[in-house]
């Protein structure tokens, strides 16, 4: 009976019959490998959201009519006078017009000393509560952002019930000549003081975002450790690192002081801004030929300031020797 039974497979055989068993009806080919791209032909890209470039254009175009439109329609009637046709003589007689250079000439004035004044006082105290007294930063923002809240007409008026202490309170005091310099119509410091307090929070606002993307404390530390004095960090580090701030803040000022009428007129100064009022009645056409000078003046010391902004600074901490000698 033993002889009858067939020989056993070998175990090699066996462990391969068992591995490879697969189930009736399967097929035992490997599966299909995709279908490689032919060579030379393009991959299909995914495709993205399409680019609102219709609607875009057309936002531009509107606000390109918005902004420009009232302007263009402004240099038409100072050009076109009906029945003579396409003339110039707004823009030629500017120059030669009563108090045109001089009310030009005290609004850039003023408008220098503001910003000069405003950024004395704003960077210092920043700067300070930046470093030395963080808790009180809640203090000076509410002190510089009270000038929003207080109508220019209330602001004039306190003014000038102030500078009536020079005459009936003061005339036998040295005071009085202070109260009779700071009204000289040549150039009227009072008017300086005022735009400045109507700047404030526009100068606080441009200088905190900057100095919220420096790192103050690191600049400060690092250059006085190597023996920079007080007034060399600032000069020399912060306000370099500073330079877009203090072109915003500048620009924001010199826009203010070039428009600003309320304060000016009700105190008897005659600005630039005054003037443009003063001669619209008589000359319509040489008035809105003004205002769009104005504009145009705007818009060239708004590049001049942004150039100066967004120049590479050169200026670092100050080698140790340097400021050793300096401190």
């Amino acid at each position: 009976m033993a002889a009858m039974n067939p020989p056993a497979p070998p175990a090699e055989l066996q462990a391969d019959d068992r591995t490879d068993r697969t189930p009736r009806g399967a097929s035992r080919d490997p599966a299909p490998a995709p279908a490689s791209t032919p060579p030379g032909t393009p991959a299909r890209r995914r495709r993205g959201p399409r680019r609102p470039g219709i609607w875009r254009g057309a936002v531009l175009a509107l606000a390109g009519v918005y902004f420009l439109g009232p302007l263009l329609a402004s240099f038409v009637f100072t050009v076109h006078v009906p029945g003579q046709g396409i003339t110039f003589e707004a823009y030629s007689e500017l120059l030669s017009a009563d108090g045109f250079t001089e009310s030009l000439l005290l609004s850039l004035g003023l408008a220098a000393a503001t910003i000069a004044l405003s950024l004395l006082l704003a960077v210092p105290a920043l700067v300070a509560v930046r470093i030395g007294s963080p808790r009180l930063r809640p203090v000076v923002e509410v002190m510089c952002m009270l000038p929003l809240v207080v109508p220019p007409i209330a602001l004039v008026t306190g003014i000038s019930t102030v500078l009536r202490w020079g005459p009936e309170h003061l005339s036998r005091t040295p005071l009085y000549q202070t109260f009779i310099a700071v009204q000289n119509e040549k150039f009227p410091l009072v008017l300086v003081f005022a735009y400045t307090v109507l700047a404030l929070p526009f100068v606080y606002r441009s200088l905190d975002a900057g100095m919220r993307a420096v790192d103050v404390p690191t600049l400060v530390e690092a250059a006085r450790s190597c023996g920079a004095s007080w007034p060399y960090v600032v000069l020399r580090v912060l306000l370099p690192n500073l330079r877009a701030s203090l072109a915003g803040a500048a620009f924001l000022t010199l826009a203010l002081v070039l428009g600003e009428f309320t304060i000016a007129s009700l105190l008897g100064f005659q600005p630039f801004a005054v003037w443009i009022v003063s001669i619209s009645g008589a000359q319509a056409r040489m008035s809105v030929a003004v205002s769009i000078l104005s504009l145009l003046i705007t818009w060239l010391l708004l590049i001049a300031l942004s150039r100066a902004g967004t120049t590479p600074s050169t200026a670092a901490a100050a080698p140790a020797t340097t400021s050793r000698k300096e401190s």
